[in-house]
């Protein structure tokens, strides 16, 4: 199958299951693996904090790091169109008691600056606390601008509040855009990184940030469910995404140009956007339904839960996209 329908379906390569299998162990949960110790460290060098912690998944690094910010009662700022709002089972306000106050993203992901503003509650018995705001970088494939992050961060602090990014496809942010990973996270308090996207692995996310926060998080980690044992398998995983397969982000947005290029020549097929490593269309609603089932029966997968979506990653090939262009065009000849 030629699956389009995440970046999170790719496989370990076979040297990264090399890594795995020669990784050397301990108990992650008494801090004695030497694989994740390691890896950590490097990781949290990179990204130019004083402390990283390994997490099975982007959504629990995600609800950590929340959790590690915000108090009971307490209320972060985000969008409407983020995952940890809307696409991570609400696990902020459900788990954390922490109150969501949701913004509508502009079309580029960012969040208005005075709405981000006019968001921030007074510091009144009647109100949540309002004491983080949250982005996501990328968002639906886009980078948010440096420039935006930097006015967004500032005014964040301006109101006294922390800064955290979900980060789940910031290396694709650091290609796209020949930026360090230090430089995208040196403006948030903390950041999440996943590994099992477009980087390959079979899973693991990490969250980055100052001493302090990592050790709190260390603990809702636990509690949580988080911790792991044997773990040094996973993040000897990571750690060999981290140093060979970043660059290769390159050859997924390349792709996922031409991708886009070839799907604009149909008339019954709009390109809403496409940024990165993913392609939005709209379909002419009377081919949505005959169109996913065609690509299903001649080998090709497609995203239709949150929109139409497709997802290039490293496991599509060149010879891949023109021959899903091809099974398109050969729908449309019959249609």
């Amino acid at each position: 199958m030629i699956d389009l329908r995440s970046d999170t379906v790719t496989r370990p390569t076979a040297a990264m299951r090399d890594a795995m299998m020669a990784a050397p162990l301990g108990d992650d949960v008494w801090g004695d693996d030497p694989t994740v110790n390691a890896f950590q460290a490097t990781l949290a060098e990179r990204a130019g904090k004083e402390a990283a912690l390994l997490f099975p998944s982007g959504t629990q690094s995600n609800l950590v790091g929340l959790m590690a910010h915000c108090e009971r009662g307490d209320e972060y700022i985000v969008g409407q169109s983020a995952h940890t709002y809307r696409y991570e089972g609400g696990g902020a306000a459900v788990l954390g008691s922490i109150q969501p106050q949701p913004i509508e993203n502009a079309p580029d992901g960012s969040l208005p600056l005075e709405k981000i503003a006019a968001a921030v509650k007074a510091d009144d018995v009647h109100f949540a606390r309002t004491r983080l705001l949250a982005l996501e970088n990328t968002i639906g494939g886009n980078v948010l601008t440096a420039e935006y992050v930097q006015q967004a961060t500032e005014l964040a602090r301006t109101h006294g509040l922390a800064t955290h990014l979900d980060g789940a496809r910031l290396f694709n942010a650091a290609v796209a855009t020949d930026t360090s990973l230090k430089q995208l996270c040196q403006p948030f308090d903390s950041v999440s990184l996943c590994f099992s996207k477009g980087l390959g692995t079979p899973m693991g996310s990490a969250l980055v940030g100052s001493e302090a926060l990592i050790n709190r998080a260390r603990r809702w980690r636990k509690m949580v469910g988080g911790g792991m044992r044997q773990a040094g398998i996973i993040a000897a995983a990571c750690q060999h995404a981290l140093d060979h397969h970043v660059a290769d982000l390159a050859h997924d947005h390349r792709r996922a140009a031409r991708l886009a290029e070839g799907l604009a020549t149909f008339p019954a097929i709009e390109v809403t956007s496409q940024a990165t490593n993913m392609v939005f269309v709209q379909i002419d609603k009377a081919h949505v339904a005959p169109l996913a089932a065609w690509l299903k029966e001649h080998g090709v997968l497609i995203e239709l839960l949150y929109a139409t979506r497709m997802v290039v990653h490293r496991d599509i090939s060149d010879s891949d996209i023109e021959q899903v262009l091809n099974i398109i065009k050969r729908y449309f000849d019959q249609a």
